[in-house]
């Protein structure tokens, strides 16, 4: 067999057993964020301890980077934030928000009021 259709035939065989490209249960109804978009952030928080997730709606957490907090669920999912992680050097790691367990993580630093809520979507809980 051809290089090509083998390699068609493993992502054939393995991209149905991957969370990428797929939607995901969701974790909570609605949000609390600092505006009707979540793009400001609420505040800076420092990770307690690592935090390995566990699916793609969620990022990976080591202890000490800064995290900025764009929503805060409410309700059923009151115990998880949506955030992005700021190493210790800008540019080291790419960009991307994801959600992790507000317990894992201290508020260092407040920089708007949660006092906006909006309703979760699909998209908040889709796997890319």
């Amino acid at each position: 067999m051809s290089c090509k259709l083998w390699l068609a035939l493993l992502v054939g065989i393995l991209l149905p057993f991957s969370d990428a490209g797929r939607q995901m249960p969701k974790l909570a109804d609605k949000k609390l964020c600092a505006d009707s978009e979540c793009s400001h952030p609420i505040l800076i928080a420092r990770a307690l301890q690592d935090y390995y997730p566990g699916d793609c709606r969620f990022i990976p957490i080591r202890q000490g980077q800064l995290i900025y907090v764009y929503a805060m669920l409410k309700d059923r999912g009151n115990m998880f934030w949506a955030g992005s992680v700021q190493d210790s050097y800008y540019g080291q790691q790419e960009a991307r928000i994801g959600h992790f367990p507000s317990s894992v993580v201290e508020e260092t630093h407040p920089l708007m009021p949660a006092t906006t809520e909006v309703k979760t979507d699909k998209w908040d809980f889709y796997c890319y």
